[in-house]
């Protein structure tokens, strides 16, 4: 069973429901940064969630976007430019965070990981293992030759479920078609879903208990409001993805 796999293994431990932390928590802070790293950390984060691109030196570095438009106003791609390059842009203070530095700086912090480019697979295998974080890591993906790849390399860390996947599943799901959730879930350990796909909830009692049944976890994405976070919990989910990981701290603190 996907529970039996689960236990044990750091990025599982400790008390459900869990608070992952959006790029961190960046109110005051640029977002996938150090600084937002820790901010979130000491406000109840159980989990900081963050995505991946590389560098055009192969450098698996922190960041949302292809570009770098959104967060400091420079229109080129992160794979445009070389680690020296990047560490030259100003970005309030911080500048683009590299993977490894993110997990050597927080050695017992859990990341959940969110590969975004296929040429970030090298860089981000590489980091992972030299700062030896591999159960302290989630792998995530919306592609599954591209998160299967990361696990394979790095002995089949925690992974979530990537949207190839997940159509099935809440398919599955909403049809009642248990086997084939089960089936579209098989080797992975966790959902990470908006609470609707194709028009169809993802969290409604029928759809928790059905993931629930195939073994996974269920983390909902990116849920922000107090009375949603208070929904959410009170539904039986496992995790809340959000900018806000203070106010699901605090919800979570009064659920429990």
């Amino acid at each position: 069973m996907r529970a039996a796999r689960r236990a044990g293994r750091p990025w599982f431990a400790g008390a459900l429901p869990r608070v992952i932390a959006h790029r961190g928590l960046a109110l005051e802070h640029p977002e996938n940064s150090i600084d937002a790293f820790r901010a979130a950390l000491d406000a109840g984060a159980t989990h900081l969630e963050t995505d991946a691109h590389a560098t055009r030196d192969g450098i698996a570095v922190l960041a949302h976007d292809r570009d770098l438009s959104r967060v400091t106003g420079d229109p080129r791609r992160v794979g445009d430019l070389t680690r020296a390059e990047l560490r030259g842009i100003p970005r309030g203070g911080d500048g683009i965070c590299t993977l490894f530095d993110a997990l050597q700086t927080f050695p017992s912090a859990r990341f959940n990981l969110d590969v975004k480019d296929p040429r970030a697979v090298p860089g981000v295998i590489d980091a992972i293992r030299r700062a030896g974080a591999e159960e302290r890591v989630l792998v995530a993906s919306f592609r599954t030759a591209r998160r299967r790849k990361v696990a394979r390399a790095l002995g089949n860390v925690p992974t979530s479920a990537s949207s190839e996947q997940i159509v099935p599943a809440v398919l599955g799901a909403s049809l009642h078609l248990r086997p084939l959730t089960r089936v579209a879930l098989r080797g992975v350990d966790a959902v990470q879903i908006p609470r609707s796909v194709l028009g169809l909830p993802t969290t409604s009692p029928t759809a928790i208990a059905a993931f629930h049944r195939a073994g996974v976890e269920v983390h909902v994405w990116t849920i922000n409001d107090p009375a949603e976070i208070d929904e959410l919990l009170e539904l039986g989910v496992d995790g809340i993805v959000s900018d806000r990981c203070d106010l699901v701290f605090e919800a979570v603190k009064r659920f429990r």
